[in-house]
């Protein structure tokens, strides 16, 4: 069966609507996972401008293991935070 371009119209115009509310609903299901993703970029783009921390962590965690170096990593990251904030 044919389709005359006037329904063709309304089909389109029909399926561009319904696109565009899934897109807004997804849009609005993904929002509070948006911060957490945008965090988690923002950590490999710093791991990938800093290949020594990568191998220097990676060392620790070997010579170490893993406990005893979050252990030290609590310590150190308040002492760091606030060498930081006196730059």
């Amino acid at each position: 069966m044919m389709f005359f371009p006037e329904r063709l119209a309304q089909r389109r115009e029909a399926l561009v609507a319904l696109s565009t509310a899934q897109r807004q609903e997804i849009a609005r299901a993904l929002a509070p996972a948006v911060r957490k993703l945008a965090a988690a970029d923002r950590a490999l783009e710093t791991l990938r401008a800093h290949p020594l921390l990568v191998g220097a962590i990676a060392a620790a965690l070997g010579f170490l293991g893993p406990r005893r170096l979050l252990f030290w990593a609590a310590r150190a990251l308040p002492v760091y935070s606030l060498l930081r904030r006196r730059q």
